[in-house]
């Protein structure tokens, strides 16, 4: 530490925090240690009793925690990704679009594991809005040496992206209501409120709906009918239970898709299917959908139209965080179902 004159203080940096007491209204810190004494601080330090300062001159190699959280912010940040000037030493980094949140896990551990540099981040396949902050970065130390952000930087390079959002395509979508109780009228349909709500939600285009009877055959006409019509994605609702009567898999089969998985550890969601036709997807959202708030659909579209193929072994990893807790008040995302 060196003490100097405060006229003398520009481009320092404070070595403690300096206190600003107004009688009867606000005692409190009025200047932070660590901050860069600009020109426009010197009246304010000089009203503060304040001649002289104790200022940090940082030696060759060296540098100070905004510079170092922003090095990192750079490092770090992938596609759709910005960060703001670091406050407090902290920098945030904000999604510039909805979509899903992405991070290489393994990098990030590698990055966390330096020591004296934190990265935190919300978890992976979150779905996120734009400017929802969704990491930030810091050093632990007011100052930390330029080589170890020269490892992390080339750390990060290594892992990148280390973090992403993925933006939702806007995809056409049609639907297949199954169920002989729904085509005769016996049972209301709830896939409007429930399922093509969701849908929409998420600014993709609504092409058509077609309710079939329990049948292989006519389940099979309907997906290639909503395929011919241009759906790029194509949801099917119930018949997926081991019941005799439930045929919507043999349907899907039937008309040539093929299924990658059937079946997934979400709960709610066991029952989960999800198929490929002429590469376009096709999920099949068991009868949960019609009364569960969240379920396997919530966690699975999203990463859909965010591009991603769902592979077995992405299905069978939803296990872990895959059981939903059924809160009175449901919350989701922002709980551990499917984190």
């Amino acid at each position: 530490m060196k003490k100097i004159r405060v006229e003398n203080a520009v481009g320092t940096l404070l070595a403690h925090d300096i206190t600003r007491i107004v009688p009867g209204e606000f005692k409190g810190v009025g200047f932070k240690k660590g901050h860069i004494v600009r020109e426009e601080d010197i009246p304010e330090l000089l009203k503060l009793g304040k001649q002289y300062l104790y200022v940090l001159e940082l030696p060759k190699g060296q540098l100070h925690e905004d510079d170092a959280a922003l090095r990192i912010a750079r490092a770090i940040a992938g596609n759709n990704l910005g960060w703001t000037a670091p406050r407090e030493g902290k920098s945030p980094l904000i999604s510039k679009n909805d979509g899903l949140l992405k991070i290489n896990v393994p990098g990030l551990l590698r990055i966390n594991k330096l020591g004296k540099i934190i990265v935190s981040t919300l978890k992976t396949n979150f779905p996120v809005k734009q400017d929802q902050i969704v990491a930030a970065t810091r050093i632990i130390p007011l100052t930390i040496p330029a080589k170890k952000i020269e490892k992390l930087e080339e750390l990060a390079a290594r892992w990148r992206p280390v973090i992403q959002v993925l933006p939702y395509r806007k995809l056409r979508v049609g639907g297949v209501v199954t169920g002989s109780e729904i085509y005769k009228g016996l049972v209301k349909d709830g896939f409007d409120r429930y399922v093509m709500q969701k849908v929409l939600d998420y600014g993709c285009e609504f092409v058509r709906k077609i309710v079939v009877p329990d049948d292989a055959q006519a389940i099979s006409e309907a997906v290639r009918e909503l395929k011919a019509l241009g759906c790029e994605l194509i949801l099917t609702t119930g018949g997926l239970s081991v019941d005799p009567d439930d045929v919507t898999r043999k349907g899907i089969r039937k008309a040539g898709a093929k299924i990658v998985t059937y079946g997934s550890p979400i709960l709610p969601g066991a029952m989960f299917l999800y198929a490929l036709l002429d590469g376009n997807p096709i999920l099949g959202l068991p009868a949960c959908v019609y009364y569960e708030p969240t379920t396997a659909f919530d966690l699975m579209l999203p990463r859909v139209l965010a591009g991603e193929r769902i592979t077995k072994d992405a299905i069978a990893e939803t296990g872990h965080g895959g059981m939903c807790l059924n809160c009175e008040t449901c919350r989701y995302p922002v709980c551990p179902f499917g984190k």
